[in-house]
């Protein structure tokens, strides 16, 4: 079926954050993200918008068919891919309350600025099985442009918190049990600690300057990847995040 579409306006929109949060909507471009998304949030998909025919996955959902030069001026990657879907925000994304399921492993990214290390770790997270990932208020949306195509739909495989209360919530999951183990590039501990604990809160902090005073005080464990410091100072955070997320596997 064919959907009245909306202004070529309401749809650019949604690349600002006072857009998506007026629609309680974002974007998605690319076959395989919104089959990631189909997969896990079928529901949240509201409308497929394309240049070409629609293929039959999405036959259940209303359909907008654009020329090539308007769906290039709504999308915000370089190559276009001539198919976007709009979904639906989650509930809570921007709220301080813990969801009732919270899951084993959980990440927190504290300033994480650059949207392509959110993105890149939100997907890795949802790719080692980590239930949760807190945000604060200084990292980049989790819901724009840049940070949902480095996502590669996967934002919606676990719960998300931005929020600045994040503190709170961490000193809220230690008090139920998990484990904050944060990284540090100068920490002592070993990131073998991942794989001891049950429940646990792996902490990442900002590209250029870590984790802060008051989230390293808070933490049981400081942790450190052996790195050899003459040749390389530190690892990019998406990096260090994916090797820590990987040892976080419990051994059988």
């Amino acid at each position: 079926m064919v959907s009245p579409l909306k202004s070529l306006k309401w749809y650019r929109s949604l690349a600002t954050k006072k857009g998506r949060l007026e629609a309680q909507a974002f974007t998605v471009e690319g076959d395989r993200a919104i089959r990631q998304i189909l997969t896990t949030h079928p529901k949240n998909i509201v409308e497929i918008l394309t240049t070409d025919t629609t293929p039959p996955v999405y036959r259940d959902y209303p359909v907008g068919s654009l020329t090539e030069s308007q769906f290039n001026s709504i999308c915000q990657t370089k190559t276009p891919q001539g198919i976007l879907a709009v979904v639906r925000l989650p509930a809570d994304i921007y709220t301080n309350s813990l969801p009732s399921s919270i899951g084993r492993k959980v990440l927190l990214m504290e300033d994480i600025q650059d949207p392509g290390n959110a993105g890149t770790l939100i997907r890795t997270a949802a790719a080692f099985d980590f239930s949760g990932v807190i945000m604060t208020e200084s990292c980049a949306d989790p819901f724009s442009p840049k940070c949902i195509q480095s996502t590669a739909g996967t934002v919606l495989s676990q719960w998300l918190r931005r929020t600045a209360d994040y503190l709170k919530l961490t000193r809220s999951l230690q008090d139920s049990g998990y484990t904050l183990i944060a990284a540090e590039v100068n920490a002592k501990g070993q990131p073998s600690v991942l794989s001891q604990h049950d429940k646990i809160l792996l902490a990442l902090g900002n590209e250029a300057d870590g984790l802060s005073g008051a989230l390293l005080e808070q933490a049981d464990y400081r942790v450190r990847l052996p790195i050899i410091p003459e040749k390389a100072e530190s690892l990019n955070v998406a990096v260090c995040g994916a090797i820590l997320m990987y040892l976080s596997i419990k051994k059988t």
